[in-house]
């Protein structure tokens, strides 16, 4: 693996943007920016050859920053989520009986990790190290949390993030990334994709989205794919999915999260976490009128594996805890592997 640091001439709070790419010796390439640590590009060979971009983004950082863009039922296209993913009931939580109230939005707050600019940090290896100090208050989050998140592309067309992060007092914490896949080659909807995803449970969910603390299995409904079926075959189609599954495999152990193939391509992505939650979502509310190439990206043109945390944890006292506390270090692994079926 190589890597390149390139600078894109912009900076926010006098501190720079940088794009980094990592290659390998199959010629993939990702390319990842500091600002939300976001990944712009995957490149991969398909099984007939080509070389393709498995993730929607944009051609440049200038897309990302669009006024445009960030107001238009901002989508988090291939950012890091934070601190808290997913949603908190009315923005209200409490620790060790102090109350917290944050703004009532999805991931974190209404300026969270997605749109910091990170420090890249020097690394041994040809790897990328972000590291962002969120200070406490921020987003009404406590504690001053240093977070760190590392990229690597390996020989085997895997992207591995390994995330750390370290508190100076207990606050809560359920980091994920919001990278939007599309394994057509020719992009469009994902309905045709193959998915399998080894839950026997999903999170019920209240109809702002925002989980319950109730495990739902997945027999007989829309939402079993535990032996694989097309991503269409039972969905809504007004709705598609926004869903939590619960993984079949023990708590904190690196497991498979996902499986999705697709036929034109002949591309498999895999997904590996040691987090017990996917979150799958088909991009219902995604409305980019100017991605890569100019083209445009609608709902249900690419599919999130979201592996975290369960969410709203935070007021479900039966779910495993997500308060990170001093002398305590988070730690998630999960990677992207992409193959041919």
């Amino acid at each position: 693996m190589k890597e390149n640091q390139i600078s894109t001439g912009r900076f926010i709070d006098d501190k720079e943007i940088f794009a980094v790419e990592l290659t390998n010796s199959l010629g993939s390439k990702v390319k990842i920016y500091n600002y939300g640590a976001i990944v712009s590009e995957f490149i991969v060979k398909n099984a007939i050859g080509e070389k393709q971009d498995i993730v929607l983004g944009f051609d440049d950082i200038d897309g990302y920053l669009n006024e445009d863009y960030l107001a238009n039922d901002y989508p988090y296209l291939g950012v890091i989520v934070g601190r808290y993913s997913n949603r908190i009931k009315d923005g209200k939580y409490s620790i060790d009986g102090v109350n917290y109230e944050m703004a009532q939005s999805l991931h974190g707050g209404l300026t969270g990790f997605d749109k910091k600019v990170w420090d890249i940090l020097p690394t041994v290896d040809p790897s990328l190290t972000l590291q962002y100090v969120s200070p406490d208050g921020e987003e009404s989050f406590p504690g001053n949390l240093t977070v760190q998140l590392t990229f690597k592309l390996s020989d085997a067309d895997e992207l591995i993030l390994d995330y750390k992060a370290f508190t100076d007092a207990p606050t809560a914490l359920n980091l994920t990334h919001h990278t939007y896949f599309n394994l057509n080659k020719d992009g469009g909807n994902i309905a045709g994709h193959y998915l399998r995803i080894p839950a026997s449970n999903y999170l019920a969910q209240d109809k702002d989205y925002v989980v319950t603390g109730a495990l739902v299995p997945v027999a007989g409904t829309s939402h079993e794919f535990l032996g694989g079926k097309t991503i269409g075959q039972d969905w809504d189609v007004e709705e598609g999915y926004d869903q939590s599954f619960v993984l079949d495999k023990p708590y904190g152990e690196l497991g498979l999260a996902s499986e999705t193939t697709e036929s034109s391509s002949g591309l498999k992505l895999e997904v590996y976490t040691t987090e017990p939650i996917a979150h799958f979502y088909t991009a219902k509310y995604l409305n980019t009128a100017t991605g890569k190439g100019g083209k445009a990206y609608g709902p249900y043109s690419a599919f999130c594996i979201e592996t975290q945390h369960y969410p709203n944890s935070v007021n479900v006292p039966e779910f495993p805890t997500t308060i990170l506390r001093p002398g305590q270090t988070y730690a998630q692994t999960t990677i992207f592997k992409v193959s041919h079926k």
